[in-house]
């Protein structure tokens, strides 16, 4: 067993945008450890949505991440013989993890031609609260919500 937490590293920001939501992004994206390939996808993306939309990239980017953070989740927890499915609030650094998680599980799974496209369009529709992702955090909030009862059990 672990004797303490580890130390958490912390991301550098990515150079063109200065934000380090987006360099977790490309964290979460990188196959294989390819960080260059990853962030010529992310900059492609970026690029075609300012192209289609007419506003920068990194404002629907921020749009999609905030739109598709979960506020609340059900966490399970023993008591007595029985388990319970108890809704908790989400701490910011897994809400993000989470939405990064979700955006790119329903991009990689979309039909289109190349990644990048698939991506912005995903991108897209999370920030006009649409697409895949958003209906994951919906599942989400509606499970912490029927499960409302067990809140008690909170640790």
């Amino acid at each position: 067993m672990r004797r303490g937490k580890p130390e958490i590293r912390p991301i550098l920001p990515d150079l063109r945008h200065n934000s380090v939501a987006l360099a977790t992004f490309v964290q979460h994206m990188m196959l294989c450890g390819k960080r260059s390939l990853a962030f010529r996808l992310v900059y492609n993306t970026l690029d075609l949505i300012e192209e289609k939309t007419g506003k920068p990239g990194i404002e629907t980017f921020d749009t999609a991440i905030k739109n598709v953070s979960p506020a609340m989740e059900v966490r399970p927890r023993r008591v007595g013989g029985a388990t319970y499915q108890v809704p908790m609030e989400v701490p910011a650094d897994r809400r993000l993890t989470l939405a990064i998680r979700w955006i790119l599980a329903s991009s990689r799974s979309r039909s289109g031609k190349s990644f990048s496209e698939k991506l912005a369009g995903e991108l897209m529709d999370a920030a006009t609260n649409q697409g895949a992702s958003i209906r994951k955090r919906e599942e989400t909030h509606k499970m912490a919500e029927a499960n409302r009862a067990f809140s008690h059990y909170r640790a």
